[in-house]
C-alpha cells in the first residue's frame, strides 16, 4: 500500500521475532523480487517500459548488488544493522515529508550507470531491493514519478535476485520460511494494491507506513542505546 518494497519492513520484523539477520535479508530479498517481477511483467505487456532508460540502471544494479551482498559478510553485523536503521529513518521521512522535488534535470546516460552501481551496492549490503533508495534519487534528478515507478519495478528484481543468490552462497536458509513469506507477500501485495487504488487515500496510507517504519527504526535504535 505504501509503495515500498516489502524487505524494508520485513527484515527488521523477522529479526525482532528471532530470525537471524542474514536469513531475514535472504527472505526479504526473495519476497521483494517475487512481488516486483509481477509488476514488471505487467508493465512489459503494457509496453510502457523505456528500455534505454532502465537497462543502464538494471545492468549496474545486477553487477553491484552481489558485490554489496558479498561485502556484507566481511562487515560487522551491528554496523550493517545501524546502516539499515538509518535507511528506515530515511524511508519513513521520505514517505511522511518528502515532496521529491527535482533539484537537477539530468539527461546524460552515464549518470544512470553511476546511480545503478551506487544503489545496487547499498541495496546488496543491506539486503533490500533498492527501490526505497532509487525512487527519491531519480526524482531528485528530475525524472517524472510515473517513469520512475515503472523503472523501479523493472530494475529491482535484478538487484534483489543478484543479492539473493549471493547471500544463499554463505547463509543457511530456511526454505519453508522463504516460500511461505514469498507467497504471503505476493497475496498481500495484490490486496494492498487494490486497497490503495480503490478504497483508501494514498497520502494517508503513506503516513501510516511511515509511522510503522519509524516504529521499526526506533526499536533498532533502542537496540543500540540500551
Amino acid at each position: 500500500m505504501g509503495g515500498a518494497g516489502s524487505g524494508v519492513a520485513l527484515i527488521p520484523i523477522l529479526n525482532f521475532l528471532g530470525v537471524d539477520f542474514n536469513v531475514a535479508k535472504v527472505v526479504g530479498l526473495f519476497a521483494g523480487a517475487s512481488t516486483t517481477i509481477t509488476s514488471s511483467i505487467m508493465n512489459i505487456k503494457r509496453k510502457v517500459v523505456e528500455y534505454s532508460f532502465v537497462f543502464p540502471i538494471a545492468i549496474m544494479m545486477m553487477l553491484f548488488a552481489p558485490l554489496g551482498a558479498y561485502s556484507s559478510s566481511f562487515i560487522d553485523e551491528e554496523i550493517v544493522k545501524f546502516i539499515f536503521m538509518l535507511m528506515l529513518f530515511y524511508s519513513a521521512t521520505m514517505m511522511m515529508f518528502g515532496k521529491k522535488k527535482a533539484l537537477f534535470h539530468v539527461e546524460a546516460k552515464w549518470v544512470m550507470f553511476v546511480v545503478g552501481g551506487f544503489v545496487g551496492f547499498i541495496a546488496g549490503l543491506l539486503g533490500v531491493g533498492g527501490g526505497n533508495i532509487l525512487i527519491p534519487l531519480l526524482a531528485i534528478l528530475g525524472y517524472e514519478p510515473k517513469k520512475v515507478a515503472i523503472a523501479v519495478s523493472f530494475v529491482v528484481p535484478f538487484s534483489a535476485l543478484g543479492s539473493f543468490f549471493t547471500y544463499i552462497s554463505y547463509v543457511s536458509v530456511d526454505w519453508y520460511l522463504l516460500v511461505y513469506i514469498a507467497i504471503s507477500a505476493i497475496v498481500g501485495g495484490y490486496v494492498g494494491n487494490y486497497l490503495m487504488h480503490f478504497k483508501l487515500n494514498q497520502n494517508d496510507i503513506k503516513k501510516l507506513m511511515a509511522f510503522i517504519l519509524y516504529g521499526l527504526a526506533f526499536k533498532l535504535l533502542f537496540h543500540f542505546v540500551a
